[in-house]
């Protein structure tokens, strides 16, 4: 049903992280996990009109996250959805604790974002990361610092510098209106005091 052409490509990579996040939530609540990755592809599409990476933004975490994998993932997609969907997957490196590896999982993101991702590949990043901090703006407003207990890493500062190195790392997209939300939201949420 997925490679039915009678679908367009972004409902079927819907259907697909649908199925994949099916039963999942967002870390701290109930709105269902497929929420993130449909924002993310919306914030994409404000600032390109290219299908297969929309379709990448609603399929990020699917490797990620769940089950599926990226071999699926192209083969039902495409390599270069494929490949977009792989430059937002982190190494979780599973073996371990998820606190241990997260300054090392995130700083591999910041160098990769820094020195190999082409214009597309920050676009997705732009677009996931800003979806992230929609969510803790607004839960910030509600619960305030407790939020940061939700994460595998709760110092606030931590986050701090992890969404400021990669406003930095993206500067090339500061024309688009999400560049300039997300520079907006650092300040609003993490140099409030």
């Amino acid at each position: 049903m997925l490679k039915n052409s009678e679908f367009p490509l972004y409902e079927r990579a819907v259907m697909f992280a649908a199925a994949a996040h099916s039963g999942m939530t967002r870390k701290g609540s109930r709105i269902p996990y497929l929420s993130h990755p449909v924002e993310a592809a919306a914030i994409v599409a404000e600032m390109t009109d290219d299908e297969e990476l929309i379709a990448a933004a609603v399929l990020h975490d699917v490797v990620e996250d769940t089950p599926a994998t990226s071999e699926e993932v192209e083969a039902f997609f495409g390599s270069r959805v494929a490949h977009y969907v792989a430059c937002e997957t982190e190494d979780k490196r599973r073996d371990l604790p998820p606190e241990s590896t997260w300054m090392i999982r995130k700083q591999e993101t910041i160098t990769f974002l820094q020195k190999k991702a082409d214009r597309n590949a920050k676009m997705l990043a732009l677009a996931d990361k800003l979806s992230n901090l929609r969510a803790i703006a607004r839960d910030v407003d509600s619960v305030g610092d407790r939020i940061w207990e939700r994460f595998h890493q709760n110092d606030k500062k931590m986050h701090g510098w992890l969404y400021r190195q990669t406003a930095e790392a993206l500067r090339e997209l500061a024309s688009y209106p999400a560049w300039k939300e997300y520079d907006r939201l650092i300040k609003k949420v993490f140099e409030q005091e």
